[in-house]
């Protein structure tokens, strides 16, 4: 019985086999050759470790032709002519884990016959997401390019290849080798990607999925005044041949002469025999990814000396000496089963995608925003598509594109709800704006993403009042606008789901304290549509009082430095409005601060300097930050330029950071901005109060 089983066994396990092969290798050809994925790299990984767990269970399964023994597709039958690498380009044997990372180095010392004690040098570099190249160069000069292909046989795009800025057409300096086979990586930044496809998306024609497949799209076109149009980038990662010229020993030495040869490699690796240092600057990108230029999906890591790369050898399709640890995906496939539309505390209605759960960035999601109905028809999205849908970061997940490839004919076309789904009012949408609004004086849903929004940290900061706490005020009938909110008492609170006396009283202690924020925080916190937080620090010094705001007219607030017409008439039409009247009664009856203190005379050292901030300053909020500096004179931008005037750099600081070195504008750290301001004698938040 026993043997029987184990006989059935492996024929489901050969059959499964056979079925994965021809999976994979339809996969491929689409990954490859036509640059049009069906699937993500997350689930392309699990089928590829499937069947490279079934062959190692039974070796005899293994074919010759299996995607477990080569790169790429098993045949290249494209309409660019055939380049024979003349050293193979193998792929990387991946890590998921820390655990397997370290593995992967204890298999290394036992086939080196190394004790523990003894150091290994490893080189760390980040994993571009991009299209693998190799570049010929013979006396110097940039004669052939390839794409990686199989490994064995790849494309030739010398033509395309050479519209890439960054390829030099010729190698510069002394020790140019006579001939050398440069291997890296062909992407395209993040902000070149995003203007791109903006770009396609006003000209409408298709737009890409993700940075790698529109470098791979740009890279593979027939004509080399397209790729030349499109904004792609390559970093030098390691070489094939290298004849004459220093000789190259180690990895490290090798990175360091392609960069003094005129390629771009990259300036975040890391030199080390420690591997727990490995581990760290594993934390340090991923932590790093979100905000970085390009697209990064792991860290590369590899022996560093020549000598014992030899030594170790590789296997069918990859090198022992090397290895991918992975970041977790941030991209994924999955059903879109519904189509839904939220509304928002201006009566905004937003649809969002009701999906199939998926887990990105080792978080699950089950929703994903899809902005509004024009991106919806733009990207062709219907309900019960399979999507892509993309999570970065902390960033809300969305649905980046369909896969038109894998519709059945059974998904539908969305269309917005001609009444709100909360209230029933009709829902309008004014000619040439691309969101639809609740007409609903009275909406339920809009009051409680009100009181959410009113609450929240940057506006009147009532800690412990969030939405579910909202709508169950809101379900009782206890608040009907915010300024019921300061009616509210013990015995009403009590009442409510999870709200014990100690809650209800810290909650009723924030309420109070939220009666004293500046007036800029309560304009914020009315949630005046256009009005964020920086127009509404614009308005606050401009009519230091809700009743001077009241009384000026629609020309005066436009008036106001960045404040056009359309935010100026939102603001008009807010404050002559009965609803907002009424509100504004409650909060002076309440004894809600509507006006700012005047404040003397104060030293505004940054007067019209343009000023960036960008990552952590101890003890102040983002908020605060942006107020002093606003106080002190400074327009306050959002990303760094030419004309930025000033950087300001707390920890964690990202690309913004990079890119103000880049242009050589001055960065200062908290320290400094702190001696600053006492230069000027200013005094720092903590000194005169916190508006938190």
């Amino acid at each position: 019985m026993t043997r029987r089983r184990t006989e059935l066994d492996r024929e489901a396990a050969a059959r499964r086999a056979a079925e994965l092969r021809r999976q994979i290798a339809e996969h491929d050809r689409r990954y490859y050759l036509e640059d049009a994925p069906v699937i993500s790299d997350a689930e392309y990984d699990a089928l590829f470790d499937e069947l490279l767990a079934l062959e190692r269970t039974y070796p005899e399964l293994v074919t010759p032709d299996s995607p477990t023994q080569r790169v790429g597709p098993p045949e290249l039958t494209t309409d660019f002519a055939p380049v024979r690498h003349a050293v193979p380009m193998l792929s990387l044997a991946k890590a998921n884990e820390r655990s397997e990372v370290r593995e992967w180095m204890a298999r290394m010392r036992r086939q080196l016959g190394l004790a523990e004690d003894v150091p290994i040098r490893l080189v760390c570099e980040p994993k571009y997401d991009g299209l693998s190249v190799e570049l010929t160069y013979e006396q110097g000069r940039f004669v052939l390019g390839s794409t990686r292909g199989n490994g064995l046989v790849g494309e030739d795009v010398t033509e395309n290849l050479r519209t890439i800025p960054s390829i030099p057409a010729r190698l510069r300096g002394r020790g140019v080798p006579a001939l050398a086979d440069v291997r890296g990586e062909v992407y395209m930044p993040v902000a070149a990607f995003e203007a791109l496809n903006r770009t396609l998306s006003e000209a409408g024609e298709r737009t890409f999925a993700n940075p790698r497949n529109a470098a791979a799209g740009s890279l593979r076109q027939k004509d080399p005044r397209v790729t030349a149009s499109r904004p792609l980038a390559f970093v030098a990662h390691g070489i094939g041949r290298w004849e004459g010229g220093a000789a190259q020993h180690c990895h490290s030495r090798t990175l360091a002469t392609l960069e003094r040869l005129g390629f771009p490699v990259s300036d975040r690796r890391l030199v080390t025999e420690d591997l727990e240092e490995v581990e760290r600057y594993y934390e340090e990108l991923l932590a790093a990814r979100e905000h970085a230029p390009y697209e990064m999906d792991g860290v590369v890591i590899k022996v560093d000396d020549y000598a014992l790369q030899r030594e170790l050898g590789e296997v069918s399709r990859s090198p022992r000496w090397a290895i991918a640890w992975k970041f977790p995906p941030v991209e994924r496939t999955t059903r879109l089963l519904d189509i839904q539309v939220s509304v928002g505390r201006t009566g905004a209605l937003t649809p969002f995608a009701i999906l199939e759960p998926v887990v990105l960035s080792g978080a699950r999601v089950s929703r994903a925003t899809l902005h509004n109905e024009d991106e919806i028809r733009r990207k062709d999205i219907r309900i019960g598509d399979v999507v892509v849908v993309r999570r970065a970061g902390e960033v809300i997940p969305q649905v980046v594109a369909p896969v038109i490839e894998r519709r059945t004919g059974r998904e539908r076309p969305f269309v917005m709800p001609a009444r709100c789904p909360v209230c029933g009012a009709p829902v309008e949408r004014a000619e040439g704006e691309a969101v639809a609004y609740c007409t609903g004086a009275r909406c339920p849903a809009q009051l409680v993403q009100r009181l959410t929004h009113f609450a929240s940290r940057n506006a009147m900061d009532i800690d412990g009042l969030g939405e579910k706490l909202a709508q169950q005020l809101v379900e009782r009938g206890l608040v009907s606008d915010v300024g019921d909110l300061y009616a509210l008492r013990e015995e009403q609170l009590l009442g409510l789901d999870r709200m014990a006396q100690k809650s209800a009283g810290n909650l009723l202690a924030a309420i109070e304290r939220s009666r004293d924020r500046p007036l800029a925080r309560l304009l914020y916190g009315l949630g005046i549509r256009h009005v964020g937080e920086t127009v509404a620090r614009a308005l606050a010094r401009a009519f230091p009082s809700i009743e001077r705001l009241r009384a000026a007219s629609e020309q005066e607030i436009a008036a106001v430095p960045g404040i056009g017409p359309v935010v100026a008439r939102s603001v008009y039409t807010f404050f002559h409005t009965p609803d907002t009247a009424l509100v504004l009664d409650k909060l002076a009856r309440a004894g809600v601060r509507l006006a700012d203190p005047v404040e003397q005379e104060r030293a505004r050292p940054l007067e019209g300097k343009t000023v960036v901030v960008t990552g952590r300053l101890e003890g102040w909020s983002r908020t605060e930050i942006e107020e002093l500096l606003e106080r002190l004179g400074a327009r306050v931008a959002s990303s760094v330029s030419k004309r930025t005037d000033l950087v300001i750099a707390g920890a964690d600081p990202g690309s913004k950071l990079e890119r103000a070195r880049q242009l050589g504008r001055p960065v200062i750290d908290e320290a400094g901005l702190r001696q600053l301001l006492a230069q000027h004698g200013v005094p720092l938040p903590e000194e005169q109060g916190s508006p938190s």
